[in-house]
């Protein structure tokens, strides 16, 4: 009796014979690199509804400007103001608009520039000078007071003697040789060359000292704070 051994052969595996790989596989880094773009997207989408959204709720703020020049001192009328679209007015103390009625017939503290902001520290009462204050111009020759003085500059107003070598006087009582005020305007002088008519505003006791002294005028400028 002969026995018959069938070996299993080797199957002939060819690709038609593979099981169809499944459509559209996706690889893991590509998956993550989506969901970072996502991501980000979303982060700018939010700033930017946030920043229109702030943006269209300060766009209907409306302030007081200044339509034409107003010299400190005069009455403010209703020619003089306009209204101006601001964003956004955080720190500054601006007009509203809706204000103008307590702003027209009060006075100008400094003179106001056409195309300006209004700010609140620029209005005074009614009548200017106000009740306890004064104007006073003061001549002060070359080298006597800084380049940089402006209308609204804050100075102290010394008076030298006459022939004391620039020395100050000791005071004699409060207010007599020194007092701190406000620059009006600063033209210049007809005297001397570079000689300056600085007007000031100042407190009616110390004006009447410091127009009364005879001497040499210096001014020194003091800071916003000061």
């Amino acid at each position: 009796m002969s026995v018959t051994t069938d070996r299993p052969r080797a199957a002939n595996t060819s690709a038609a014979d593979l099981p169809p790989s499944p459509t559209g596989t996706r690889r893991p880094g590509r998956r993550s690199g989506r969901r970072v773009v996502a991501g980000v997207l979303l982060v700018l989408a939010t700033v930017v509804t946030f920043w229109q959204v702030d943006l269209r709720r300060h766009i209907d703020e409306q302030f007081l400007a200044v339509a034409r020049d107003v010299p400190a001192g005069q009455v403010i009328t209703d020619a003089d103001l306009r209204v101006a679209w601001v964003a956004n007015p955080s720190g500054l103390a601006l007009v509203p608009a809706q204000e103008s009625g307590g702003i027209v017939g009060r006075t100008a503290t400094v003179p106001l520039v056409a195309g300006s902001l209004l700010v609140s520290a620029q209005v005074g009462p009614v009548a200017w000078p106000a009740e306890g204050e004064a104007v006073i111009a003061v001549p002060v020759a070359p080298g006597r007071a800084p380049t940089s003085l402006t209308a609204g500059s804050r100075v102290v107003v010394l008076v030298a003697p006459a022939g004391g070598g620039g020395q100050l006087a000791p005071q004699q009582d409060d207010g007599v040789r020194r007092a701190v005020a406000t620059v009006v305007s600063v033209t210049a002088g007809a005297d001397q060359v570079g000689t300056q008519l600085v007007t000031v505003l100042l407190a009616a006791d110390a004006a009447e000292a410091v127009a009364s002294a005879a001497g040499d005028v210096s001014l020194v400028q003091l800071g916003p704070s000061q």
